[in-house]
């Protein structure tokens, strides 16, 4: 379900989800976001393996690979791509540069995980998440459909290796508790509640716009938590992966929720305006 392609701009969209063709280079330098909070509790990751040129695991030499870094990093490969993961969010991604095709090898012989950060033309973020592999199917000629799943978020605290293809160190985030008690409906649940509806109609009104018939639509939140429903509503923000990135940084729920509550009444603002115009002139291009 995507809300806002009609008044976020974004970059051109990337054929098949596939970033081997994305001018991103490792060699360019992760554009730096400002932190807003602390960084949270680091937990050590598994390391993977590398891959050789047939795309076989070997076993990695400890002065090349050091699994249990001194400053409690976890060594991730990363994937540059031009949209933005969000954790339980799946994507379908197809690989086929020969540097990816060996980083897949890899991730399927070890853990089944790898960092996804978004790339733009002003470099790739340094704050990403992690996709696990679900499903996946290799081809003939070595190249891979998957499906992979978000999960945690990270911050890369700097690139390890980029050859064959980019490895860094990172750290995980996670949202943070309010340090003060919020203002009266600023807390997390009912900015949760109030984000809900306007998802709501704003889908009630893209229907009305677009010709479908009226329908109730049905239970948005799922019994989510605030957090995870803050990351859902972020992951319906297809076609504007700059604001899905700016979501994905934030380090607290309630921001993270307003920022959507804003930006849907935005939506709604102008999906009203252009359904009064559709019932005033019926036949106008805007109808269309």
């Amino acid at each position: 379900m995507s809300l806002l392609p009609q008044i976020l701009p974004s970059p051109r969209p990337h054929p098949h989800l596939a970033a081997s063709h994305h001018p991103f280079s490792p060699a360019h330098a992760f554009r730096r976001t400002p932190r807003l909070h602390a960084p949270g509790h680091r937990r050590r990751g598994r390391l993977a393996a590398p891959a050789n040129a047939s795309g076989a695991g070997s076993s990695p030499s400890p002065d090349q690979y050091p699994s249990e870094p001194d400053d409690g990093l976890v060594e991730l490969p990363l994937f540059p791509l031009p949209l933005v993961l969000f954790p339980d969010a799946t994507h379908a991604l197809h690989i086929f540069e020969f540097r990816y095709r060996i980083m897949m090898h890899t991730v399927l012989q070890t853990d089944l995980r790898f960092g996804v950060v978004f790339a733009g033309s002003g470099g790739a973020s340094d704050v990403g998440c992690v996709g696990e592999v679900v499903k996946h199917e290799r081809l003939a000629d070595d190249r891979f459909f998957l499906i992979c799943k978000g999960q945690e978020r990270f911050r890369v605290a700097r690139v390890v290796r980029n050859k064959p293809y980019l490895v860094a160190a990172v750290q995980w985030l996670e949202d943070r508790p309010p340090a003060e008690a919020p203002a009266p409906g600023e807390d997390a649940e009912a900015l949760a509640v109030e984000v809900e509806a306007l998802m709501r109609d704003v889908i009630r009104i893209a229907n009305r716009l677009n010709g479908k018939p009226e329908k109730e639509v049905g239970d948005l939140r799922r019994g989510l938590f605030p957090t995870p429903f803050s990351f859902y509503v972020g992951n319906t923000f297809e076609g504007a992966p700059r604001e899905q990135q700016a979501l994905l940084e934030l380090e607290d729920t309630a921001a993270r929720l307003r920022r959507e509550r804003d930006t849907l009444r935005n939506t709604l603002n102008y999906l009203t305006a252009a359904s009064a115009v559709k019932d005033v002139f019926p036949s106008s291009p805007s109808s269309g």
